[in-house]
C-alpha cells in the first residue's frame, strides 16, 4: 500500500472529512487471476506471478485502494487447512474444503480431542507466512509496503469444518461445545495475525472476514458471535481495524462500535444511511455497490446510477469509502471498476 493510501484509510477511519472520497475493493483470488487471464494454480504457487498480479492491477487502477493489498491467501483454505480439512484445488476457481466432521453429532467427540493448530506449522498457514517473507521486499521495491493483514472470522471456519448447517445446528443442539470450538478458533485467529505481524515490518491493520454472523438473532449474536470477535480485534493495537461482512442481516450493527471496529464492509442489500445510524455514526462504512448485479452484470449506465444513488442516499464526505457491497465478485470487468471511478469523480453533492 502506498503511504499516501494508508494515510487516507486512517483518515477514513478517524471520520475525518475528507476533500474527496475515496474508492476502495476487497480483492483477492476470486477476482484478479480471472480478470488477469491467469491460472489460479500458478496465482496460487507461483509468487513472482502473484506479485505481477498485484502490479499490474495497481497499474490500470491506480486511484482505488486494494484492501488489504498484496493479501497471500487460498481462497478460505488457509486457516481450516490448519485443522486438517482436506483442500482441493481446482484449475481455474478457488479450491474447496472438505468438512472434517460430517454431522454435529460428531462435535463432542471432536472438540473434546482437538488441538489448537500451529500458524507456523499446520495447514496452508506457514505458506501464508513464508510467502510474506519471499514477497515483503518486493513490495518495498516497488515503493509500497504491506500495511494489513487479514484472516477469516472465527464463525466463517468453524463452519468450514462442518459445513454451515451443521455449525449452525450444533450451536443449538450443543452450545456448550460449540463455544468451545469457537474459543480454540478465535485463539488460532489471533495466533495466526499474530504470526503475519511477526514476519511483516509494517504491519498498523487488520482485517476480519465473517459472514457467518449474520446468521445468527440478535440472542445468538451475542452470545455465540460478539465476545470471540471482540476478543479479536481487542487483542491488536492498531489504528485500522475492518470487519467485512455482507449477509443480509443487521440485528448486530448496533454492537459492531463495542468491537473497536473502525471500517465496516457490508451488503448493498442494507440501505447505506441506515447503517450510519445503526452503528451510530461511530464507524466509516465501506460499501456500498451491489457487487454481482451491478459491477458484474451491469452496464456501465447502471454502476454510475448505483454510485449516484449511494452517495446521495449517504449524504456527506465523512465516515464513507465507496466500494463494492461485499467483496470483488469473479467476472467484475475492469471497464465497470473503471467507470465506478468515474462516476465518483463527476459526483457532486
Amino acid at each position: 500500500m502506498r503511504e499516501k493510501d494508508w494515510q487516507i484509510l486512517l483518515d477514513c477511519a478517524n471520520l475525518k472529512e475528507p476533500k474527496e472520497i475515496p474508492i476502495a475493493l476487497i480483492v483477492d483470488s476470486p477476482w484478479i487471476p480471472g480478470y488477469l487471464g491467469i491460472p489460479h494454480m500458478q496465482f496460487y504457487f507461483i509468487p513472482d506471478i502473484w506479485l505481477e498480479a498485484y502490479r499490474e492491477i495497481k497499474k490500470r487502477f491506480p486511484e482505488v485502494i486494494f484492501i488489504p493489498d498484496f493479501w497471500v491467501e487460498f481462497g478460505m483454505a488457509q486457516e481450516p487447512s490448519g485443522f486438517g480439512a482436506k483442500i482441493i484445488f481446482k484449475p481455474d476457481a478457488t479450491p474447496n474444503i472438505e468438512p472434517i466432521l460430517k454431522s454435529a453429532d460428531d462435535l463432542p467427540d471432536f472438540v473434546n480431542n482437538l488441538k489448537k493448530p500451529n500458524p507456523k506449522t499446520d495447514g496452508f498457514m506457514p505458506i501464508v507466512l513464508e510467502y510474506y517473507r519471499y514477497i515483503e521486499p518486493k513490495v518495498k521495491e516497488m515503493g509500497e509496503k504491506i500495511k494489513i493483514v487479514a484472516a477469516r472470522g472465527p464463525l466463517a471456519i468453524a463452519s468450514h469444518l462442518m459445513g454451515v448447517t451443521e455449525f449452525l445446528v450444533s450451536v443449538k443442539l450443543y452450545p456448550e461445545e460449540a463455544k468451545k470450538l469457537l474459543e480454540i478458533v478465535t485463539s488460532l485467529v489471533i495466533d495466526f495475525l499474530t504470526a503475519q505481524i511477526e514476519v511483516l515490518h509494517d504491519v498498523e491493520g487488520i482485517l476480519v472476514l465473517d459472514d457467518i454472523v449474520g446468521f445468527f438473532s440478535e440472542e445468538d449474536y451475542l452470545e455465540f458471535a460478539h465476545p470471540y470477535l471482540k476478543k479479536i480485534f481487542s487483542s491488536f493495537d492498531y489504528p485500522i481495524k475492518i470487519y467485512h461482512n455482507d449477509t443480509n442481516n443487521n440485528v448486530y450493527y448496533k454492537y459492531l462500535p463495542d468491537l473497536g471496529i473502525n471500517i465496516f464492509n457490508f451488503t448493498h442489500l442494507q440501505n447505506i444511511k441506515d447503517v450510519y445510524n445503526l452503528t451510530q455514526g461511530k464507524i466509516c462504512l465501506m460499501g456500498n455497490i451491489p457487487p454481482l448485479d451491478v459491477l458484474v452484470n451491469g452496464s456501465k449506465e447502471d454502476v454510475k446510477r448505483s454510485v449516484e444513488r449511494v452517495l446521495r442516499d449517504y449524504g456527506m464526505k465523512r465516515g464513507i469509502i465507496l466500494s463494492a457491497g461485499g467483496g470483488v465478485s469473479p467476472g467484475t470487468s475492469g471497464e465497470n471498476i473503471r467507470a465506478m471511478i468515474d462516476a465518483l469523480k463527476d459526483f457532486n453533492f
